[in-house]
């Protein structure tokens, strides 16, 4: 259930009441993500290693019946009023993303003829964190509930993700809106991004997810984020595969010089992080954390090297926390080109991460980097009242 006392929660409410002068008749949620490794890899059918946080984005809603969807985003001071049917302008933005979740719902068919809503979240937005899908899934689950439907949790990750394909047009994979559903306290997940066949992997208690932001924020529709797509699109078809992980490592370097750059270094990225991924999810399993933490540094390399998506202060924030004895590993989060680095952390060398890595980081940039210790955290939810 959800717990009355996030602060997410109380400023959706509270928002609600003040805008709506109502209550509001379901109160959804759905968490932001950090993934241990296997990035840019899931739109390349490979596999990943998220965990879902205990940070969270909240829809308090109530229906209506006049066919308008009028949603206040508490957080941006933002509001638009929606129209279920009938055409209306291209929107973008959080705008896209409800507009897509509405049609999506509308065609399965979910009864929607309105509603009123209020948003509010503390998954920080651009940094990696997934804040969008956490938008999207709530939104969605929000609406569900309003229609007393469900869906199992595959079908409504996958029409999450169409929301924000076709309609935010972000050529985003399925990990994000997965694990946003899917999530389970004290575990990462393995998923198959092809088969969405996935197995829950428990995190030893002894370690942190500590999440360091940069405070570099990026928007993935005005990114690199759908070239890299497109150039992950060439390599495959000039390896003559559907998708990058059906070549292995062994595989891809002998036949790298028939790819063109730089969908070459792409690949190669691609390639090697699909495997580190595996190897990562066997260690976990098997407690060798050091070995998890060297294929994080891997990984990192890989997405600084290969993929270009790191920034000199992304790097900065990495080789910091490499020298803090407890860290296992620490690389960049989520799609890059800004927003926070994910590090494991011994539960005794926190402190130590906490003092030393912002210091170092104000100190070679003049930005204030905040370190956030996250706990794993259940998949969305629905409350019914507030």
């Amino acid at each position: 259930m959800l717990a009355a006392v996030s602060p997410a929660h109380q400023r959706a409410v509270h928002a609600f009441r003040e805008l709506f002068h109502a209550e509001p008749r379901v109160v959804a949620r759905a968490p932001g993500r950090v993934n241990l490794i296997g990035e840019h890899v899931d739109y390349n059918g490979g596999f990943v290693l998220p965990v879902a946080i205990d940070r969270d984005v909240v829809v308090a809603a109530a229906p209506r019946s006049d066919g308008i969807v009028r949603v206040r985003a508490v957080d941006a001071g933002e509001e638009v009023i929606l129209q279920v049917h009938g055409d209306s302008a291209p929107l973008v933005g959080w705008r896209s993303y409800i507009a897509g979740v509405i049609a999506l719902l509308s065609q399965i068919p979910i009864p929607i003829e309105g509603a009123d809503l209020s948003v509010a979240g503390d998954v920080p937005i651009g940094a990696g964190l997934s804040s969008s899908a956490a938008f999207e899934v709530a939104v969605a689950t929000a609406f569900l509930g309003l229609a007393d439907r469900t869906l199992p949790g595959p079908e409504l990750a996958v029409l999450c993700r169409r929301a924000e394909v076709e309609y935010a047009r972000v050529q985003c994979g399925i990990m994000d809106q997965f694990v946003s559903v899917l999530g389970k306290a004290g575990h990462a997940l393995l998923l198959d991004c092809r088969s969405l066949e996935s197995r829950y992997i428990p995190l030893p208690g002894s370690v942190r997810l500590v999440i360091t932001d940069s405070g570099v924020r990026r928007d993935l529709q005005s990114s690199a984020f759908n070239e890299r797509f497109s150039e992950c699109r060439t390599a495959a078809e000039q390896l003559g595969v559907r998708e990058l992980r059906e070549i292995s490592p062994a595989e891809f370097e002998r036949r790298a010089s028939t790819v063109t750059q730089p969908a070459a270094r792409r690949a190669r990225h691609v390639v090697y992080e699909i495997a580190r991924t595996l190897e990562a999810a066997g260690a976990l399993e098997r407690g060798d954390l050091s070995r998890v933490g060297s294929l994080m540094y891997e990984s990192h390399a890989g997405l600084r090297d290969e993929y270009e998506v790191s920034l000199p202060e992304l790097d900065l924030l990495v080789e910091s926390a490499r020298r803090i004895d407890g860290v296992y590993g620490s690389r960049v989060s989520g799609a890059g080109f800004g927003g926070c680095t994910l590090s494991l952390v011994a539960e005794e060398a926190v402190p130590e991460f906490e003092r030393a890595v912002p210091g170092e980081y104000l100190a070679a940039t003049g930005r204030h980097a905040e370190v956030l210790v996250a706990r794993s955290s259940g998949g969305a939810s629905l409350q019914r009242g507030t």
